[in-house]
């Protein structure tokens, strides 16, 4: 399934961009895939006094939707058409139907970007077990003409302003190592590095590598067992 869903979105890429920017493209996500395959796990203790204060410009908004009814036909068309759209539509009903919540960033009223939590589990094998009220963080995106302005860092302080408030818990998210916006964006924010990890799924059985990395909380503090290879 997963190498049906990269043919269908390679092509569905170089029908939009052609075969220049396409080939581009598969040489950025070979580095990517092979020289650089390790995530950057991040924590957050969702504790009220340990939150900052956040500020909320006039500009900005912040909704959350539980369910596909609640998105507007609009918004919907603005996540999906930067690439595959019906794979997109496929694995947002697919999230809601798993309980996940989207939380999206307006800027004057129009979308700049969004992202997705589940609490108590994630959509994927993860690399240690959930408790109840965690929340993992996932699949953030702002979109282009929006990046630099601190979009981003906004929305996930008000999401774990909302966890905090009202579960506590702590929250999890992850970014490729690579990705030195994501990183950027995220010392923005309360969270801390937790560590280094690499994992390979074999006969449905997921395989966790680990390398910690500063500044590292103990494991056996976060109540969390990962699996070292």
């Amino acid at each position: 399934m997963r190498v049906s869903n990269s043919v269908s979105r390679l092509a569905d890429y170089y029908r939009r961009h052609g075969l220049g920017t396409t080939i581009r493209r598969v040489g950025v996500a070979g580095r990517q895939a092979f020289f650089a395959g390790r995530m950057v796990v991040f924590y957050c203790n969702l504790d009220e006094q340990r939150l900052r204060p956040i500020g909320v410009p006039n500009i900005l908004a912040v909704k959350r939707v539980n369910t596909l009814a609640e998105l507007s036909a609009e918004h919907l068309r603005e996540m999906t058409s930067f690439w595959n759209p019906r794979l997109a539509s496929r694995n947002i009903r697919e999230r809601f139907d798993k309980g996940a919540s989207l939380w999206l960033v307006e800027f004057e009223s129009h979308l700049a970007g969004f992202g997705w939590t589940l609490q108590g589990r994630t959509i994927e094998p993860y690399y240690f077990p959930l408790a109840q009220n965690d929340v993992h963080l996932f699949d953030f995106h702002v979109f282009s003409h929006y990046r630099g302005r601190g979009m981003n860092p906004y929305l996930i302080d008000r999401i774990l302003d909302v966890f905090a408030t009202n579960f506590g818990g702590r929250a999890f998210i992850e970014v490729a190592e690579w990705n030195d916006a994501q990183l950027s964006s995220l010392r923005k924010t309360p969270f801390r590095c937790l560590g280094f990890v690499r994992s390979f799924s074999i006969f449905d059985h997921t395989l966790v590598s680990w390398r910690s990395g500063p500044p590292v909380l103990p494991f056996k503090e976060l109540g969390v067992a990962p699996r070292v290879l």
